[in-house]
């Protein structure tokens, strides 16, 4: 596994552990930065800050773009795939839109649901075919 794989994994971990123990989203990370038995390199703090920071728009356009699904409904680790996965789509420029989804895609098939690969690939799919229209 690359390091920003790692990176994107670490993030999912401190985006899913905040929301599991009702902290604000990303709220676990400076725990996890000083114990020190829990790397988390530059890329995910990156990660989590942008999420954190463009979270209210990145599940405007996620809810906006799933089908039948509320963010309440989706299972914990999908809703946070979807928006790491939306962050680098629409925020950064130096991952391609297709390693943004394939990365998300394989975490959905390790820590989710049968069904999650092909409903977090859909949802990011989509969002890459709007990108272009999207003001994120």
């Amino acid at each position: 596994m690359g390091a920003r794989s790692k990176s994107r994994k670490r993030a999912l971990d401190i985006l899913f552990e905040s929301e599991a123990q009702n902290l604000p989203p990303g709220g676990s990370m400076a725990d996890r930065i000083a114990e020190g038995d829990y790397p988390v390199n530059a890329y995910a703090v990156a990660l989590i800050e942008g999420v954190v920071m463009h979270r209210d728009r990145l599940d405007e356009i996620i809810a906006e773009n799933a089908k039948d699904w509320t963010l309440d409904r989706m299972p914990a680790v999908d809703r946070n795939l979807l928006r790491i996965g939306a962050y680098e789509i629409l925020y950064v420029d130096d991952v391609p839109d297709a390693v943004a989804v394939s990365e998300a895609v394989g975490l959905a098939g390790e820590l989710s649901t049968d069904e999650s690969p092909s409903f977090v690939n859909g949802l990011l799919s989509r969002i890459v075919e709007l990108k272009p229209t999207l003001t994120p």
